[in-house]
């Protein structure tokens, strides 16, 4: 059976990759712990998700927030060595899926009340916590503790993304409406 606890958390520290040990407060583990707080969310909205496309875009996102937490929490003198690491790649891949989403959905420029279908309202919580890391993250690299601007970039686009997910589930869902926007 897997171990759940280390029980060397006792003590309010925390271990990144190798043995580099912080405070569970350090900015490192506020960051990656609320990229995976995103994840826990953006589950949720997998499992009350409708459409197809929402379920398996959302689960490919899931897979990149677990490479973005790694590499959040690896130490910059294991940085070189480490194969956890986003990438250009993975900040078109969301490019090029929000242009995609947004030729399909109808967003309104407006202010949207989320609540609309339970999915969406799932993936409106989710896009708030991913800017919450993005300000995060924001300053890990501006105050150097991380080199990677790719990182930022990709929350930055992720939360455009979840957002447009969040309307185009609402649109195609059988509890949707139009009574959820103002």
């Amino acid at each position: 059976m897997a171990r759940v606890s280390t029980r060397r958390g006792d003590d309010g520290y925390t271990n990144l990759w190798g043995s580099t040990r912080v405070p569970k407060y350090d900015p490192r583990p506020e960051s990656y712990g609320t990229l995976d707080e995103a994840s826990s969310v953006l589950g949720l909205a997998r499992a009350l998700a409708s459409q197809r496309r929402v379920k398996d875009e959302v689960y490919q996102i899931q897979q990149e927030l677990y490479l973005m937490m790694a590499e959040l929490a690896t130490p910059p003198e294991d940085y070189d060595r480490s194969r956890y690491k986003v990438d250009a790649s993975h900040v078109a891949r969301l490019d090029a899926l929000l242009e995609d989403l947004k030729a399909q959905t109808e967003v309104q420029r407006r202010f949207i009340i989320p609540g609309e279908t339970a999915a969406g309202a799932a993936l409106d919580v989710a896009r708030t916590v991913i800017r919450r890391a993005e300000r995060l993250i924001a300053r890990l690299l501006h105050e150097g503790v991380i080199a990677n601007p790719e990182v930022l970039h990709y929350v930055n686009r992720l939360s455009d993304v979840v957002f447009v997910l969040a309307r185009y589930e609402e649109e195609r869902s059988p509890e949707g409406g139009s009574s959820g926007t103002s």
